[in-house]
């Protein structure tokens, strides 16, 4: 890989600086499937204003945690400036709703252009405002997790 490793901060989304890494949250990709919250309340605290405190864990614990979010609405870069590493294979799955689950290494094309993914939930029913994303409109927004 040549280039820098910076991830760039989607349009909309806030970033959550801690000791060793920054979390990124996309609000509107967010389907609410609550791995980060189970997975670590004591980083992921919706009921807390920062709801994000990555200062919570360690960098690569929260790491992992965040690679939990099916829907790719939390990322993660660590300031070492190691990138979130794809799935390999690329894996491919449908909901029993019909959000369309991808991990990998992946580039999405929205209306505002290419973005490189390692994980996003599509949608699967033409319903979406936020297209290719699921965002909740029609029945493949239902939670699966």
């Amino acid at each position: 890989m040549t280039g820098s490793t910076e991830v760039p901060i989607p349009e909309g989304a806030r970033a959550y600086a801690g000791d060793g890494i920054t979390v990124t949250f996309e609000a509107v990709r967010c389907l609410h499937a609550g791995e980060c919250v189970r997975g670590l309340p004591g980083v992921f605290d919706t009921a807390e204003r920062p709801w994000i405190r990555t200062g919570g864990a360690p960098a690569d614990l929260v790491a992992r945690i965040v690679r939990r979010c099916p829907s790719g609405a939390l990322q993660y870069r660590l300031d070492d400036g190691h990138p979130e590493e794809p799935t390999h294979p690329t894996a491919i799955s449908r909901s029993s709703s019909g959000g369309i689950a991808v991990r990998g290494d992946l580039i999405v094309h929205a209306s505002d252009g290419a973005r490189t993914e390692t994980r996003a939930v599509l949608c699967g029913c033409g319903s979406t405002g936020h297209a290719p994303y699921c965002d909740h409109s029609g029945p493949c927004g239902t939670p699966t997790g």
